[in-house]
């Protein structure tokens, strides 16, 4: 019996031992490749990168420069303003340039492969002086994969053409295409020049806009941030040719302005023109690059507005905050309704918040269909809606005469023209408001269910 322990003993530490080496020898292996894994052309990390060529054959070279401020540079074939991110995902393509195959481990003709005078050479230099030469010769016949060497390397690979277009880049590829260069997050301005009519918006201290001229008004922010993403998103067409390039600048000196934009943020103002031609075509001269250059419709089309396009066309602004009190005095006639807690009480009483709701709905939503400079009428209904614990008051007079009404909110110089229907809908729902009823006593099948 002991002896028969003794064997199992042994047995036990030898098969324990195989596992605790096996494990090892797994722990080992973690993080390096497959023994058949396709090595890789280079791995440099984007942050060590400080410069990159990209040379075509018989064509161009195109030099990025990395300053020591982070910022991506074109330093040839001229020098021009660099698209940051485009710049950032080119030089992120070497960590790593991965192959797809090994081809020949020690070739001795690289001219078969299209290697001998490159269709494209890319140089890395990296912050330590030291550089890296990837060439990209001829498709394989399976035109998924081109042939590829490390300069100093008598190795050819094939790489995915996906891999190639990465890195094959040009000046075109590479500039910054922006008409304006403003800082969305910093703009604090922009006037706009249309239709012979001069508008400016500024910020409010919620940051939201306002228009302050023709006049002070409120102004639809949403409406406003559209227009100031159009401009920033505003881009040069670099498809065209050089008597294209030539044409564009004949064609804005004779076509019609459509609008004029001032941009100012923290670093200062920009400019931007905006003609359309008698084809329907849109052209732009910016203050931030050269030259007249062809843009999308969508650009001048979103600058052909009016001043009614940007103002705030719903009678209030408390938006969704819910109010704190609705106040409604029609004649001698007031209807309040003030919440508490999470309770809406009238005169003492707790009301219906479905119907108070209601009521808040209708003048969340209330549109004007036109706007006035001027009005008369007869009073008839006065609405104050405090809101944001009271750092808001929004006071609302309404007048009728025959069958048009008309708003006019306190301390602001412009008239509204309303829907009657809306405005009845608002005073119907304010009547109907009850007072809420405590909850049925529970039936004796429901008790039984219970």
């Amino acid at each position: 019996m002991k002896l028969r322990l003794a064997f199992a003993a042994i047995a036990l530490a030898v098969v324990g031992g195989l596992v605790y080496w096996s494990d090892q020898d797994e722990k080992k292996k973690e993080g390096k490749p497959a023994a058949d894994a396709s090595p890789r052309l280079v791995e440099i990390p984007e942050d060590q990168i400080v410069q990159l060529e990209m040379k075509k054959r018989g064509g161009d070279t195109t030099t990025l420069k990395r300053g020591a401020d982070g910022k991506w540079t074109l330093t040839a074939p001229q020098a021009l303003p660099v698209d940051q991110d485009a710049a950032k995902t080119l030089a992120g393509s070497f960590n790593p340039l991965p192959s797809d195959k090994l081809i020949e481990d020690k070739a001795a003709d690289f001219a078969q492969y299209g290697l001998t005078a490159a269709a494209i050479e890319v140089t890395v230099t990296k912050k330590d002086g030291k550089t890296a030469k990837v060439l990209f010769g001829d498709d394989t016949p399976t035109g998924s994969t081109v042939f590829a060497r490390l300069d100093g390397d008598p190795r050819v690979f094939t790489v995915a053409t996906t891999n190639r277009g990465n890195v094959d880049k040009t000046a075109k590829d590479l500039r910054d295409k922006r008409l304006l260069t403003f800082d969305s997050d910093k703009l604090s301005r922009m006037e706009l020049t249309i239709k012979g009519q001069s508008l400016e918006f500024g910020k409010n201290g919620k940051g939201e806009w306002t228009i302050v001229k023709p006049k002070p008004l409120r102004a639809d922010n949403f409406a406003v941030e559209d227009l100031a993403k159009k401009l920033k998103d505003a881009k040069m067409d670099l498809g065209q040719n050089d008597d294209e390039i030539k044409k564009a600048a004949t064609t804005f000196a004779s076509a019609t302005v459509v609008a004029v934009a001032k941009m100012t943020d923290a670093s200062g103002t920009q400019q931007i023109e905006v003609r359309k031609d008698k084809d329907k075509s849109y052209y732009a001269k910016s203050s931030v690059v050269d030259g007249v250059h062809k843009v999308e419709a969508a650009l001048g089309e979103g600058l052909d507005k009016s001043l009614n396009d940007f103002r705030q066309k719903k009678l209030f602004d408390f938006g969704f905050n819910d109010p704190n009190k609705i106040e409604l005095h029609e004649g001698a006639k007031t209807t309040a309704f003030a919440k508490t807690g999470d309770k809406w009480m009238a005169n003492g009483k707790q009301m219906d918040s479905t119907g108070v709701q209601s009521v808040i709905d209708k003048l969340r939503d209330m549109p004007s269909i036109k706007f006035l400079d001027t009005a008369a009428g007869a009073p008839y209904l006065d609405v104050t809606v405090t809101s944001q614990d009271g750092k808001s008051v929004e006071k609302v007079a309404i007048s009728k005469k025959e069958n048009y009404y008309f708003a006019h909110r306190e301390n602001e110089p412009a008239f509204y023209e309303l829907d009657g229907k809306v405005v009845e809908e608002l005073k119907q729902a304010a009547a109907d408001v009850k007072e809420s009823q405590p909850a049925k006593p529970a039936s004796k099948a429901e008790e039984k269910k219970k």
